[in-house]
């Protein structure tokens, strides 16, 4: 296991010991455990996110920390755009499509002024992050 799956592993843990509420970095943040399949693999993959409530639909943010290349969460969930998620205690059936131009500008700016560090993620690559909207199917 890498460390980035031991990390994943212990938030995903905490999170369903605390009806979906973390401490560390992500303390007082909303998040979501997301279930994708690998893109390749077909084997099923949970990763805790941010993410941010727009009405009826939860966006994420495929930041990677601003690295270059895009997180395999996102990948797998272009995909298999139809996966489950968790927000507190209830999983939620949902689609997955990436928002674009305008739309896209529009929900990561306002997702890099509630948490900074979404503006020092897009200053450190020269990536556009995507920003996924999951919608209940």
């Amino acid at each position: 296991m890498s460390d980035g799956d031991d990390f994943n592993a212990r938030i995903t843990a905490e999170f369903r010991a605390n009806h979906g509420k973390v401490g560390g970095p992500f303390e007082g943040a909303p998040m979501v455990l997301l279930h994708t399949r690998g893109a390749r693999t077909g084997i099923e993959r949970v990763n805790p996110l941010m993410y941010m409530a727009d009405g009826d639909r939860y966006l994420v943010f495929a930041s990677k920390g601003g690295a270059d290349t895009h997180p395999a969460w996102y990948l797998n969930l272009l995909a298999h755009p139809d996966i489950d998620i968790e927000i507190g205690d209830e999983t939620i059936p949902v689609h997955a499509e990436e928002l674009k131009d305008a739309e896209r500008d529009e929900k990561y700016a306002e997702q890099a002024s509630r948490y900074p560090g979404f503006a020092d993620y897009q200053k450190k690559t020269s990536r556009v992050i995507p920003v996924m909207a999951l919608s209940r199917r």
